[in-house]
């Protein structure tokens, strides 16, 4: 199974940008999947997650009204929208699949140890 990030980049305090997350290898699309960050001298976090049907979304209080994850089966493939971009936002960001298909509660989505394949991760850098 391979996961594979794209999309980060550098933009200036209120700009936008899509991360895309191509997965392959996986043997069906009945997987949640969330996406993470790391900032430098900080611990991974969870940013927001998605169960396998895409109907139900899961996101950290800082992010809310601002990130938006989707995903697209036929594609094997999930976005995070990220609109109104701050520079508390610089991170690498990471996707990962779910060994489960849907969350009961937001403390399932953000549980790390329930994401059994990651990607390599993408820096996205928000300038002041």
């Amino acid at each position: 199974v391979q996961l594979v990030e794209s999309g980060g980049g550098q933009v200036q305090a209120g700009g936008s940008l899509r991360l895309s997350c191509a997965v392959s290898g996986r043997t069906s699309n009945t997987y949640a999947m969330g996406w993470f960050r790391q900032a430098p001298g900080k611990e991974r976090e969870f940013v927001a997650a998605i169960s396998w049907t895409g109907n139900h979304t899961y996101y950290e209080d800082s992010v809310k009204g601002r990130f938006t994850i989707s995903r697209d089966n036929a594609r094997n493939t999930k976005y995070l929208q990220m609109n109104s971009l701050k520079p508390e936002d610089t991170a690498v960001y990471y996707c990962a699949s779910n060994r489960y298909a849907n969350f009961a509660t937001m403390e399932d989505a953000a549980r790390t140890d329930d994401y059994d394949y990651w990607g390599q991760g993408t820096q996205v850098t928000v300038s002041s």
